[in-house]
């Protein structure tokens, strides 16, 4: 039996949580908020990020950071991308040295354009780095609907432990050796999901979502070898395996938000009601940003930044994008 922190009790946090006492782990769940840490550890499940969900009996919880990884086997690191490199700072004081990270949230930092392997090899440089991406609801993973993900790892060895470690039958982790193209998928799909919910929410029908996820993941896979992730992973359960679920399903927290957005409503508005992370909102920008700055054309990703962070109007952002210059289908066509 190993013993395994989840850093971070957000809904996905907490859906790890179960795989990991599944698995036959220890699972110690650090959060910040003092009334997660007593439902949880009270057996009240998660009401506060996964309401009305029971969780598997046995874990633990606490907002002490130092008695979350005291002596554990892993870490899953979960907590939000843009707040990712504090809490690895503070981690860091109190990690064993050796022990593996997993990473598990899904974005590039704000400013830096750092992906989270790279900020994590800054502040957490004594440990073993994987990446854990794939198409999940954290709602249907806690409630034990058979899911596949990605683990990426460098090291094989490490990997296939690391899968050894978490996999169930219902949770089937498949091993990369492509970390990078794992988080490209995952940080692109979130800001091309909030475009399709304003599709979705302009009632624009099924051939324009299809071509949207369509191009949009030729956007992907143009960053992803950019930045030297592989083909096969940008095509897996990672890329395109993640950008299919985010973009078709309502209860996707980036895809619900552009519905509202398409529906007329504002932003601020939209934000005010959640208590959750929409991560393509903070990610629209840095994806954009980073793909300038490798001369990467992404067209859907730059309307969604426009829009989200610089009030562009929606109906003239999907006037752009259909006025474009006809081109022939490929990567390399925006």
């Amino acid at each position: 039996m190993a013993r395994i922190a989840i850093i971070g009790a957000g809904a996905w946090g907490t859906a790890l949580a179960c795989v990991t006492r599944r698995a036959g782990h220890d699972a110690m769940m650090w959060a910040r908020e003092d009334e997660v840490v007593a439902s949880i550890a009270a057996g009240g499940g998660n009401p506060v990020y996964l309401p009305e969900i029971p969780l598997e009996p046995g874990i633990d919880a606490t907002n002490d950071i130092a008695k979350a990884v005291a002596g554990v086997t892993a870490v899953l690191l979960v907590v939000p991308s843009q707040f990712l490199r504090a809490i690895a700072k503070l981690m860091a004081l109190y990690l064993d040295d050796g022990v593996p990270v997993v990473l598990c949230a899904k974005g590039i930092e704000h400013g830096t354009l750092e992906m989270m392997t790279e900020v994590a090899a800054e502040t957490l440089p004594k440990a073993p780095i994987a990446v854990l991406s794939g198409p999940t609801f954290a709602r249907e993973v806690a409630l034990r609907s058979p899911t596949a993900v990605t683990l990426a790892c460098a090291d094989t060895a490490l990997g296939e432990t690391l899968v050894e470690m978490i996999g169930t039958p219902n949770f089937r982790p498949y091993l990369s050796d492509d970390p990078i193209g794992a988080e490209i998928g995952g940080a692109v799909k979130n800001v091309l999901a909030i475009a399709c919910g304003v599709l979705t929410g302009k009632k624009l029908g099924d051939n324009t979502r299809a071509a949207l996820i369509t191009r949009g993941l030729a956007e992907m896979a143009r960053l992803g070898l950019a930045k030297g992730g592989k083909p096969e992973t940008l095509m897996g359960l990672s890329g395109l395996g993640d950008l299919t679920l985010t973009c078709n399903g309502p209860q996707s927290r980036n895809m619900s938000l552009g519905m509202a957005l398409g529906e007329g409503r504002a932003l601020k508005d939209i934000l005010a009601e959640r208590n959750s992370v929409a991560e393509g909102v903070f990610n629209a920008e840095s994806v954009t940003a980073l793909a300038a700055s490798l001369g990467i054309e992404m067209p859907i990703c730059d309307a969604v930044d426009q829009v989200i962070n610089h009030g562009a109007d929606i109906d003239a952002a999907i006037a752009g994008l259909l006025n474009r210059p006809f081109r022939a289908e490929g990567l390399d066509a925006g």
